[in-house]
């Protein structure tokens, strides 16, 4: 989650969650998509949509994550044109920046780099594939070992690109966890 920002509730307590097309990807070739079951509703915009189903339909037929195809409320407003022209933007991650505008969200799943930048310049919080495995041992649906196990086998299984490095870190840092676990 991007520094700073904060998550945006309804009126229910229900984080809004929008997702990009990366998590959604890695997370199912991962086999983890089902960490995304304790938000209650994924948001996914019409363009982010068609992304995933192109490149892995069997995403968006998980039954045990709620998916909503979303559509944009009008067009993109200035500020979003902008910051997407200036960062080279595709149009899923605008769209997923602008809906999460329009509906208050109070996180954006993304693993693209511009993505982030731009999320957080538009005080939106930000969390990727990484930081959703990390969270599901924080909330109990994953325990230390088995995120090991996929950090492991992340770069043979996913198209995800991290560098070597930044994955013994994170396995690491999950190996001190297991000795004093981090607060959810």
């Amino acid at each position: 989650m991007q520094p700073g920002a904060c998550m945006a509730r309804t009126e229910t307590g229900t984080v809004v969650v929008v997702s990009d097309a990366g998590p959604l990807i890695h997370l199912d070739e991962l086999g983890c998509l089902e960490f995304l079951a304790n938000y209650q509703r994924v948001l996914v915009p019409s363009e982010v949509w068609r992304e995933v189903e192109k490149h892995r339909p069997r995403a968006l037929l998980n039954k045990r994550v709620v998916l909503l195809k979303t559509f944009l409320q009008g067009a993109p407003t200035p500020t979003i044109r902008s910051v997407a022209s200036l960062l080279e933007l595709h149009r899923g991650e605008t769209e997923a920046l602008q809906v999460a505008l329009e509906q208050g969200a109070g996180l954006l799943l993304t693993d693209d780099a511009a993505a982030r930048l731009a999320a957080g310049n538009l005080n939106i919080a930000v969390t990727g594939t990484v930081g959703i495995l990390m969270r599901s041992i924080r909330t109990g649906m994953a325990s230390p070992e088995a995120i090991i196990a996929v950090l492991s086998t992340l770069s043979q299984k996913s198209t995800l690109h991290i560098k070597p490095s930044l994955l013994q870190e994170l396995i690491q840092m999950i190996e001190t966890w297991k000795a004093r676990p981090p607060q959810a």
